[in-house]
C-alpha cells in the first residue's frame, strides 16, 4: 500500500509535478496518424498531461502541436481555419504556423513588431508506426525517436488503436503488468477470442490458477515473469517487459500476433489507453485486422467519430448478467479491453492505495511503483535522466516459453526477450 502523499506523488502528472516532469522526458503517443489524414484538414483537440493542445497538418504536410488557445483573447483554435501554412483564429484573424509562431496579426501595424513576439507554446509531432509522437519537455533533453519494434515494422505488420479510459493512468498501467488476473477475468477470451484461442499456453493458464511472480531489472524498467506449472519438470512462463514510464508488451499466444499498450495521462483522472498488435515476420491477415477493428483481442469498438468505447460507464459497460451466470463471460462484460477498463474505472478516478492489501502476485506492481518514484525524485532533485529515454533500451520483446524447472527466467530467455528483426516471437 502507499500512504496518501505517496499516492499523490506518483499519480499526478500536470505541469510542474515530479511525475509530470518525468513523463516529459519521453516521447509519448499523441494521435493516430489517421487523425490528421490530409493537408489543411480540420484541427484536432489534444489533451495530454493536463495540457490542452491543438494539432493540425499544414498545406505542406507538416504537423503542428501547440496551445489550444489564441494568444489574443483566448479563443479555442479548434474553431480555426487551416489555410496557407497556418491556423488562423476566426475571431480577429491571428494566424499561427506549426511552431506556434504568429505569422499574421491583422489588427496591429507591422511596424509595432508585436507579431514577432507572439508565439504559442508548441511541441514536435513526428510520425512513426501509425502514431504521431510528441515530446513535451525541454528540447535540451529530447531523446532519439522511439524504437519499439511494433513502430518499426512495415505498416501491414501492425495495427494500432486508442480509447479513452476514465481513470488515472497508474491503475491502468498496473492492470497491464498484472498477469495473474488473466485466468479469471479473461478466461472466456482464452476460449473464444479469435486473436487468443487455440494456444497451448491457454491450457497452462487455466490449469494453474496460483501463478508465481518473479521480477528482474531491465535498463528501461522491468521484466515481469509469471510462472505456471506445465509438463512435469517444466514451467510455463509469460514474460512482460515494462518500459518506463508506461509501455507494456503482452506475450503472444500460439501463432497469434504480439500486443501491448501505452497508458498516457489525459489529466489526473483520465488516460488514453493505446493498444497495438504486430508480428515481426509477417503481415497481419485481413481476418486479424477485421477482428481488431471489431474490438477483439485487446482492442475495443468505439462510438462513431470518437475514441469513447461503445461499452462504457454510462451504460454499465453493457453488463450481461445472464452471460455472467452462464459462464459465457466471467465478469458479464464482453471483450478484454472493457473487462479491464470496467474494473479499473470502478476503483474511482484515482485509486486509494492506502487501503489495498497486496500479495506476492503484486510484486511487479510494487517494484514498478518504486522504480517510478525513485526516477521522479532523482530527476527532480539531481536532474538524473530516467531509465528508458535511450531508444536502444526499447528493443525488447515479450515472450511465452516453457523452461525447465529451476531456470532463471530472464537469463534462460535472454534471446527471446530481445527484438531481433526477421525472427519470430517466442510463443506457446
Amino acid at each position: 500500500m502507499l500512504r496518501h502523499e505517496q499516492n499523490e506523488f506518483i499519480t499526478r502528472t500536470g505541469p510542474g509535478t515530479p511525475m509530470g516532469e518525468l513523463f516529459r522526458r519521453y516521447w509519448i503517443p499523441a494521435l493516430l496518424t489517421e487523425e490528421l489524414p490530409e493537408n489543411d484538414g480540420p484541427p484536432v483537440r489534444v489533451q495530454l498531461l493536463s495540457e490542452r493542445l491543438i494539432a493540425f497538418r499544414d498545406s505542406e504536410g507538416r504537423y503542428g502541436l501547440m496551445d489550444e488557445f489564441c494568444a489574443h483573447r483566448g479563443v479555442s483554435l479548434w474553431f480555426g481555419r487551416n489555410e496557407e501554412c497556418g491556423l488562423r483564429c476566426p475571431y480577429h484573424g491571428w494566424k499561427y504556423d506549426v511552431t506556434g509562431q504568429c505569422v499574421d496579426l491583422p489588427s496591429d501595424p507591422e511596424a509595432s513588431g508585436l507579431r514577432a513576439r507572439i508565439r504559442l507554446r508548441s511541441y514536435p509531432l513526428v510520425e512513426r508506426g501509425g502514431i504521431l509522437w510528441t515530446h513535451m519537455g525541454s528540447p535540451d533533453h529530447r531523446p532519439g525517436l522511439p524504437e519499439y519494434e511494433f513502430a518499426l515494422v512495415p505498416p501491414d505488420q501492425n495495427y494500432v488503436s486508442k480509447r479513452l479510459q476514465y481513470s488515472n493512468w497508474l491503475q491502468a498501467l498496473e492492470g497491464g503488468i498484472d498477469s495473474s488476473h488473466v485466468s479469471w477475468l479473461h478466461r472466456d477470451a482464452l476460449r473464444s477470442d479469435p486473436l487468443m484461442k487455440g494456444a497451448r499456453g491457454n491450457q497452462y493458464n487455466m490449469s494453474d490458477l496460483a501463478p508465481v511472480f518473479e521480477v528482474a531489472d531491465h535498463p528501461a524498467g522491468l521484466f515481469i515473469g509469471v510462472r505456471r506449472n506445465a509438463e512435469p519438470g517444466t514451467h510455463y512462463w509469460r514474460i512482460t517487459p515494462w518500459c518506463m514510464p508506461s509501455f507494456t508488451m503482452i506475450a503472444p499466444r500460439g501463432n497469434h500476433s504480439v500486443h501491448g499498450h501505452f497508458w498516457i495521462p489525459v489529466d489526473d483522472e483520465n488516460c488514453w489507453a493505446w493498444s497495438f498488435d504486430y508480428h515481426p515476420t509477417r503481415s497481419l491477415t485481413d481476418a486479424e485486422v477485421a477482428a481488431m477493428r471489431d474490438g477483439k483481442g485487446i482492442h475495443t469498438r468505439t462510438l462513431p467519430g470518437t475514441h469513447i468505447p461503445e461499452a462504457n460507464r454510462d451504460n454499465d459497460y453493457l453488463m450481461d448478467r445472464a452471460a455472467q451466470k452462464a459462464g459465457l463471460t466471467y465478469s458479464g462484460v464482453a471483450g478484454i479491453a472493457m473487462q479491464d477498463a470496467s474494473l479499473q474505472e470502478s476503483m474511482g478516478p484515482i485509486a486509494d492505495r492506502s487501503i489495498e492489501h497486496l500479495t506476492a502476485t503484486d510484486n511487479g506492481i510494487i517494484m514498478a511503483r518504486q522504480r517510478l518514484t525513485r526516477a521522479a525524485r532523482a530527476l527532480a532533485e539531481n536532474g538524473t535522466a530516467p531509465p528508458g529515454v535511450d531508444p536502444a533500451t526499447h528493443r525488447v520483446r515479450s515472450a511465452a516459453v516453457v523452461l525447465a524447472a529451476g531456470q532463471v527466467f530472464h537469463e534462460a530467455a535472454r534471446e527471446e526477450l530481445t527484438a531481433r528483426p526477421g525472427v519470430a516471437p517466442a510463443s506457446v
